[in-house]
């Protein structure tokens, strides 16, 4: 029997639990992607499923023997379906639950070498530096109690700081007897040091002032540890303290604007220059809890080795890596050697190598595109997919193609999912102390006029429905503070009266809906 498939939650919640922390989304079975998936995102079962099968094969391939694994190439995807039913969607959550490197970009906005803009190899490189910060957070994660710990000692340093060690003052050596060596009267003002008399008329030894030293360290070790608690507890969050910062060697240097077509170049000329200056530091007088940041933060950089976190971000990209490619459709279209289309032709060409396997050079070394798994996704309006070069087309073997939405769906997507648009306005309004419910019969109207509005003008999906609702709330929203009643219900009857006449009006209809 199939187990049932775990919230997300849990497993991000288990990142610390050590041994039973849960796996990548690439090692849960296809079944618990798609039940992710079908958690924020109603139906399209043909897209989920073909991304789910795309991304366990990520998995089947590391387990298959060594021999063969290289050989192994991942199908990329191409999902094909109208605007607003959930291409976008897919992505973001495939971000979000992954835990592979993972980034989504606009193939519009990229341009072919020798033009003016951003060339494909950044979308390589902006996966590098996502793989690194995972990887970086992830090594911050386990050292963090650590950090906080020696953060702490630092900070009871400020609050307490050390006494300033006094220069022992020369003893005066007693003056020799006539017949007597010296080193009989060093020894005889030693022994005179070493005896005190007491107030009851006791003999005892003194080491040298070694009880009074040691009342004192005795009374800073309470007053630190008194110190420690109130420091634990937030009493002291709005005390100030003087820090020692490392200041920015040149502040401009952030400000100066870079040659354009340079934003994506490998070598980051900003910190090549920061690093080759000086290092200098400045005193700071911020608040404890300030302090406090700062402090970890400059500890867990000590902490954490960076070379090793490079070389774990590097092999990720190589190995589990994503690349979702939004707006395809954008760079399609009828071949001709004149206008725009020269560049967008330039742009598949300049994507073949990428998708297809390639070295690209970052900054932090070598990266091999071989195994990264690209997922595109277009509209398709104007173009169609086989306006692609033929190369292109080739790159994207699995087509999966996303059906529009109908009144059906739009009930679902305002209900079902966990981020829903009722929970989210629900949410909103509860930060006024009022409730909002919308009715059964209600909620379906909403699907039935964004539904009409979807067929009398331009079909968006279910983005649609964002504009209904914003609509039909806007009086209540700005109304909310001032209003008696905090109980809002919204049935059909008054979504018809708020709605009804915009949507009958064709003036307002183009402007409002």
């Amino acid at each position: 029997m199939t187990p049932e498939p775990k919230p997300i939650e849990e497993k991000l919640k288990a990142i610390d639990s050590g041994p039973e922390a849960l796996p990548w989304l690439e090692e849960l079975p296809p079944k618990q992607i798609v039940a992710e998936l079908d958690r924020y995102i109603v139906g399209q079962g043909a897209a989920k499923k073909a991304v789910a099968i795309a991304i366990r094969n990520r998995w089947r391939r590391t387990q298959a023997p060594e021999s063969i694994r290289d050989e192994i190439l991942p199908n990329n995807i191409i999902l094909i379906g109208p605007t607003g039913v959930g291409k976008t969607e897919i992505a973001r959550r495939l971000a979000r639950l992954s835990g592979a490197p993972f980034i989504k970009v606009e193939a519009s906005k990229f341009t072919e070498v020798g033009y003016v803009g951003r060339d494909v190899e950044s979308m390589v490189r902006d996966l590098v530096d996502a793989a690194v910060n995972m990887v970086r957070g992830e090594r911050e994660d386990e050292v963090y109690p650590n950090a906080e710990r020696r953060a702490e000692e630092r900070l009871l340093d400020l609050l307490l700081p050390a006494p300033p060690k006094q220069r022992p003052k020369p003893e005066r050596r007693p003056v020799a007897e006539q017949g007597e060596r010296p080193a009989d009267a060093e020894q005889q003002g030693a022994k005179q040091q070493l005896f005190v008399v007491s107030a009851t008329g006791e003999v005892r030894r003194d080491e040298a002032g070694a009880p009074e030293a040691a009342d004192d360290e005795e009374r800073r070790a309470r007053t630190r540890e008194k110190l420690r608690k109130l420091l634990q507890d937030g009493k002291l969050e709005e005390r100030e303290v003087e820090i020692e910062v490392t200041q920015q060697s040149m502040p401009g240097l952030e400000l100066m604007p870079l040659t354009p077509g340079m934003e994506g170049t490998d070598i980051n000329f900003t910190e090549m220059l920061q690093d080759m200056l000086p290092k200098r530091t400045k005193k700071r007088v911020v608040r404890v809890s300030e302090a406090r940041r700062i402090l970890v933060d400059e500890e867990l950089r000590k902490l954490v080795d960076m070379d090793d976190v490079v070389n774990e971000a590097l092999d990720r990209v190589e190995n589990h890596g994503i690349i979702f490619v939004d707006e395809l459709d954008k760079i399609a279209g009828e071949r001709s050697q004149t206008g725009p289309d020269v560049s967008r032709e330039g742009v598949q060409r300049d994507l073949l190598p990428i998708i297809e396997g390639s070295t690209v050079q970052t900054r932090y070394g070598y990266v091999r595109t071989d195994h990264v798994l690209f997922i595109a996704a277009g509209a398709f309006h104007v173009s169609k997919p086989s306006d692609l070069i033929p190369e292109m087309q080739g790159r994207f073997p699995i087509r999966a193609e996303l059906s529009p939405l109908g009144e059906e769906e739009f009930v679902r997507i305002m209900t079902e999912p966990e981020n829903s648009l009722i929970k989210q306005y629900q949410a909103l309004v509860a930060a006024e102390s009022a409730d909002l419910t919308f009715t059964d019969d209600g909620v379906a109207e909403i699907a039935r006029i964004a539904m009409i509005m979807n067929e009398r003008t331009e079909n968006i999906g279910a983005r649609r429905l964002h504009t209904v609702m914003t609509t039909l709330l806007e009086d209540v929203l700005f109304e909310l503070p001032d209003l008696p009643e905090k109980k809002i219900v919204f049935d059909i009857d008054q979504v018809r009266e708020r709605l009804m006449r915009i949507v009958d009006d064709e003036d307002l209809r183009k402007y409002i809906l």
